[in-house]
């Protein structure tokens, strides 16, 4: 496969391949808040061709099939992201309908046919991409007409207050110290405004039907009561929905 020269944290998150298999579907932030709130966006999948852009441990690619979609295209630019996903799909009976491949979303989609998908979907990866153009513009090329793009990344405000940019405004390379139970990881990460990530769809035919910046639930306050408070005071992640016109 080959790696675009602006690809950010692969090796990162090849060290946390099993960490995300085994941990992250009962961390609080992803089961209790992102994963709740970008899978109501999506909506019904039944029937449907879906990319799972960033597909990483393979969670949201087995929800997809679980509810019936068509076919569901899980890619990571992380090898060994894709071999979690395979074995988290290994031995159910809708993995035949699962197209799995080792892929760096920086590059064109060439291996999927155009205008051949109902949903994108990309959860918490926009933000390790540097030229968001370019990205659009390979999910638009890809979409039906009437197809969706549904994301969520980092709330570029709390990026802006997190890391005490001097310019909110200026796209900027973060270098972020995640604290595991396999150690810490370096993390890297671009921070950007709103309107870079809202012309960027603009500027590729795409019409904004939703834009959420939801609240935690109750679920998430039992498990995770420390961080509660701020979630209610400060936008964690946002959430984006996009036609095609």
């Amino acid at each position: 496969m080959k790696i675009n020269k602006e690809s950010v944290s692969l090796v990162s998150f090849e060290k946390m391949a099993e960490y995300y298999f085994n941990e992250v579907d009962n961390k609080s932030f992803n089961a209790y808040y992102e994963r709740p709130n970008l899978t109501r966006i999506v909506g019904d999948v039944e029937g449907k061709t879906i990319l799972d852009a960033g597909c990483a441990a393979g969670w949201y690619s087995d929800y997809f099939l679980k509810n019936n979609a068509k076919k569901v295209y899980a890619i990571d630019f992380s090898k060994n992201m894709i071999e979690m996903t395979s074995l988290r799909l290994e031995n159910k009976s809708y993995r035949k309908r699962a197209f799995l491949k080792e892929f760096d979303l920086n590059n064109e989609l060439d291996f999927i046919e155009d205008n051949s998908l109902d949903i994108i979907v990309s959860s918490l990866t926009l933000h390790y991409i540097k030229d968001l153009d370019r990205v659009f513009y390979n999910f638009k090329k890809k979409l039906k007409d009437g197809g969706k793009l549904v994301f969520s990344m980092h709330h570029p405000f709390l990026d802006y207050m997190l890391f005490e940019k001097k310019n909110y405004f200026e796209k900027t390379l973060i270098k972020d110290t995640w604290k595991t139970s396999i150690g810490d990881v370096e993390v890297e990460f671009f921070t950007r405004s709103l309107s870079e990530i809202l012309s960027a769809l603009f500027v590729n035919n795409f019409v904004i039907t939703n834009l959420e910046e939801p609240m935690p639930d109750e679920m998430f306050r039992l498990v995770n009561e420390k961080n509660y408070g701020s979630m209610l005071t400060k936008p964690r992640f946002i959430f984006i929905e996009a036609k095609v016109i």
